[in-house]
């Protein structure tokens, strides 16, 4: 049996190593030493009315935790006025906001202005091909319908009959041209996909004949104005210059429809500037 020497000892030993805990408060597992400034704000509110809004303190130690059941209770309380001064969330990074047109855009217009800003389309031909005969083809060709400074609205073409396409044209005239915006500035700066209806498309319809000599050189001006690279291009597929007479125009720029703009309309307009 233990003399009361022992329990002494015990006793002593047991205050020692409790001694350093009694300068810290335990909060959520983790342990802060109170300082003197903790220890004056409990000691100057330690009323009712001013612990509430020590306990809300951000840049304090102590947190404040209610039951799950506190937030049903207090739903139909109005909320704090410090929520209510609070700041509305920012977008996340990458978020980004446009202004978007409410209608359709005017149409000559903007026909017009596909037409001189296109450098290139897909020309649909009726085939003359011996393996589809008669079915349509489809050929991506460079374009232009003018020098940038004189937009006319009729495309002009520098082809060359090794071009089955050209090929084609020899046998039926008749064509149809496509001319996507997605190639321009508006889809981009506006961020609409090539793909969306208001990212316009400009079809014109028509037949497609070789330039006559008195236009040859307007011609060349149009297309290497444009297209440079092709003064280089080998003359042994002996190049020629063909255009479209624009028998018909189709406009797409809006959602559902197409608009079958009048001939007249469309080269009375004035292509916007770029």
């Amino acid at each position: 049996m233990s003399g009361p020497g022992t329990r002494l000892s015990w006793l002593l030993c047991c205050g020692a190593l409790l001694a350093p805990a009694a300068g810290y408060v335990i909060v959520s597992s983790v342990s802060w030493a109170v300082t003197n400034e903790v220890d004056e704000d409990l000691d100057s509110a330690s009323t009712e009315e001013a612990l509430p809004a020590l306990l809300e303190d951000p840049g304090s130690i102590w947190q404040r935790r209610f039951p799950a059941s506190a937030h049903k209770e207090d739903a139909h309380l109005p909320p704090r006025a410090s929520a209510a001064r609070a700041r509305p969330r920012s977008a996340p990074p990458g978020m980004f906001s446009y202004a978007r047109d409410s209608a359709p855009r005017p149409r000559p217009g903007t026909a017009r202005s596909l037409a001189h800003a296109s450098s290139w389309g897909c020309l649909a031909t009726v085939s003359a091909l011996h393996q589809m005969p008669g079915l349509p083809f489809g050929s991506c060709l460079s374009v232009s319908d003018g020098p940038l400074n004189n937009s006319t609205g009729v495309p002009f073409f520098y082809v060359t009959l090794k071009d089955p396409a050209v090929a084609d044209l020899m046998k039926s005239p008749v064509a149809s041209l496509l001319l996507p915006e997605s190639e321009g500035e508006f889809c981009r700066k506006t961020i609409v996909d090539p793909e969306d209806p208001r990212c316009a498309r400009l079809t014109l319809t028509g037949q497609m004949v070789a330039v006559p000599p008195e236009e040859i050189e307007f011609a060349k001006q149009a297309m290497f104005s444009r297209h440079p690279v092709m003064r280089k291009w080998p003359r042994q597929y002996e190049w020629f210059f063909m255009k479209m007479r624009v028998e018909h125009v189709w406009l797409q720029s809006w959602y559902g429809e197409v608009s079958d703009v009048p001939r007249e309309e469309y080269f009375k307009a004035v292509p916007r500037k770029a």
